[in-house]
């Protein structure tokens, strides 16, 4: 096991992306829960030691990062500028397609009611999102869906953790969509945007 352990942790390490658990299992010759159970003990051993890294479980991933509350430090050393903070209408795009994907650009233009082909770039840009096929119907508009890289910025480690919303077909459900977009726009602060924020604002 220890073994099994500390070929995890170099592969994660040397990869610097998430890697698919499936992979590691077939790369390690081992269980996938053997590789899960492993992940989890060096999560816990990092927390436990207060280390500089952390061990993310983003769905059916594995990825190594950096403690957040390092970040400033990490960004001084490395001379990089804070990446500028999601505007009102990106996050209320975001929220759209983290809880209807796949969606069409199509799709959020009508909850949103305004054309939303700037915001879209944006996030394609900003990795939070990327294209996820096409949809078959005339003129096969291409399909949006959220990354590893949303759900490590909302500390989540799958799409299950969002807080449901009610039924976006009701009034109702369209006032719950908009508040969550304020209290999400209220809630940015520092590099990272908490769990329960993540559902709401825009460009």
């Amino acid at each position: 096991m220890a073994d099994l352990t500390s070929a995890l942790e170099a592969i994660l390490f040397a990869s610097g992306e998430s890697m698919p658990v499936a992979r590691l299992s077939l790369v390690l010759g081992a269980e996938e829960e053997e590789i899960l159970r492993c992940a989890s003990e060096l999560a816990e051993q990092y927390e436990k030691e207060e280390r500089g890294i952390r061990l993310l479980h983003l769905g059916e991933k594995l990825q190594m990062c950096s403690a957040p509350e390092y970040a400033p430090y990490i960004t001084k050393a490395l001379e990089q500028r804070k990446p500028p903070m999601l505007s009102q209408s990106a996050l209320e795009t975001l929220a759209i397609v983290a809880y209807f994907q796949p969606v069409t650009r199509a799709y959020i233009d009508q909850v949103r009611g305004v054309d939303s082909s700037y915001t879209v770039s944006t996030l394609l840009e900003r990795g939070l999102i990327e294209p996820a096929g096409k949809l078959d119907v005339p003129g096969r508009p291409s399909l949006l869906r959220t990354t590893d890289v949303f759900l490590r910025t909302m500390s989540v480690s799958s799409l299950d953790e969002l807080p449901k919303l009610p039924d976006m077909n009701s009034g109702d459900g369209v006032k719950e969509l908009q508040r969550k977009i304020e209290q999400l726009q209220n809630a940015q602060n520092g590099d990272q945007i908490s769990l329960s924020e993540i559902q709401s604002s825009g460009e």
